[in-house]
């Protein structure tokens, strides 16, 4: 054991600290997930979601510095990489509908053009149904919209960020002008 230790010293220092540099890192973007789901009134559910889209991109780039600090040579699992990167690479291809709408929801946690309860109007010439929609829920994949005759229907994130969306008002804001009145 000491001579694993005294051998790879280096190896086992640098990996403790890109160890720690990754625990700082990690807990800077939880803090700046969470405040910026309070300033933007986020549901608690759609935080988590996002936290985890970052823990796991964080994790990720924490393997790859592992592997170069401990100089395992991809010639070397060179089979096992370019298997597992081919099945990955089908299940991307199969699956774009479903990562571009996860990147789109994580787009849309940031951005925050509107928010649960926002009455909003989609402009989009393939989309049958026409009027306000109310917000009820914004997921990973899509959005929960309540037509003016209660219908419910799910729209995909994606579609939202290519698609011009005017906001009309919010509950919140509908509220508080009605108490004002």
């Amino acid at each position: 054991m000491n001579t694993f230790i005294t051998t790879n010293q280096e190896a086992l220092i640098a990996s403790i600290v890109v160890f720690v540099i990754y625990l700082l890192v990690r807990f800077i973007f939880m803090k700046t997930i969470r405040r910026v789901a309070k300033v933007g009134n986020f549901d608690e559910m759609r935080t988590r979601l996002v936290g985890k889209y970052i823990s796991f991109g964080l994790t990720g780039i924490l393997f790859i510095l592992l592997f170069f600090i401990w100089g395992i040579k991809f010639q070397d699992i060179g089979i096992l990489l370019s298997s597992v990167f081919a099945v990955i690479g089908v299940a991307v291809f199969a699956q774009w509908s479903i990562l571009s709408n996860i990147t789109a929801g994580v787009i849309l946690f940031f951005s925050f053009p509107f928010k649960i309860g926002d009455h909003i109007r989609i402009f989009d010439k393939e989309f049958d149904l026409e009027g306000d929609f109310l917000i009820e829920d914004i997921k990973a994949y899509h959005i929960h919209l309540r037509t003016a005759s209660g219908e419910l229907l799910t729209y995909p994130n994606n579609l939202l960020l290519q698609r011009a969306v005017l906001v009309l008002h919010s509950d919140k804001d509908h509220t508080e002008g009605s108490a004002t009145d």
